[in-house]
């Protein structure tokens, strides 16, 4: 499943992400046990938006990365893009039964193909989007060319496990206990072995880095988080 290409992975990706997408934060919440709180947390400060500025949420879901944008910036306006339309009505339903009067604005967009024009943005975010995408590299000369000059790109994605004495029990947690749970919560099992397989066939949080600057960013620096299992990696234009 995460060696597909092209339309058929797109299709795949879609689909998945559609039948999950009622129990997706709550799997978020359990798999990491609540650290994907505070990643997007970071992932929002690092952005560093000006006051009133606009920010791009790219592959937004839910929109858990636009609303704490809004959290930290209560005058700025995010977009919030992803081409999955399920996630984003579970989003705006979330939004609406939490009685949150700031909105997203909310729009279909294919991160490769972005249907926005040059220099729009002060920010552009992502969460778990890069290993999901087809080209990365398109992707990301997007990301570049709607940023404004000055702006800044800041991606949340898992990275492939270090090799470390741990490797063994991450791969059971990643291979064993988060499909079991998965098939729990949201009765697909088959999305979260996606999850993993992705993961492991990803570039490495070097290679990622070394992406974003051919890409024309400038000041790239990258984090890793949870034994290595996550990374925050962010740039400038």
């Amino acid at each position: 499943m995460a060696n597909l290409q092209g339309v058929e992975r797109a299709r795949y990706v879609r689909e998945m992400f559609s039948q999950i997408a009622p129990r997706y934060d709550l799997m978020n919440r359990l798999m990491t046990v609540g650290q994907d709180v505070v990643w997007r947390r970071e992932v929002i400060r690092r952005a560093e938006l000006p006051n009133g500025g606009r920010l791009l949420d790219l592959g937004a879901g839910t929109g858990d990365l636009g609303r704490e944008a809004l959290h930290q910036q209560p005058a700025c306006q995010v977009v919030a893009a992803d081409f999955t339309l399920e996630m984003m009505r579970v989003g705006r339903q979330n939004m609406q039964a939490a009685s949150q009067t700031a909105a997203l604005d909310w729009c279909g967009a294919d991160a490769t193909r972005l249907p926005f024009p040059a220099h729009s943005f002060q920010a552009v975010v992502s969460g778990f989007l890069m290993r999901n995408v087809d080209d990365a590299r398109r992707c990301l000369a997007e990301q570049y060319r709607v940023l404004s000059p000055g702006g800044r790109i800041v991606i949340l994605d898992t990275t492939p496990p270090p090799r470390t004495p741990l490797v063994p029990l991450i791969r059971f947690h990643l291979h064993t206990v988060i499909p079991t749970l998965g098939r729990w919560v949201t009765g697909s099992a088959d999305a979260y072995h996606y999850l993993p397989d992705s993961t492991e066939v990803f570039l490495e949080p070097e290679q990622l880095a070394a992406r974003l600057i051919e890409a024309g960013f400038r000041q790239v620096s990258f984090q890793r988080l949870m034994l290595g299992t996550i990374a925050i990696h962010w740039g400038v234009k």
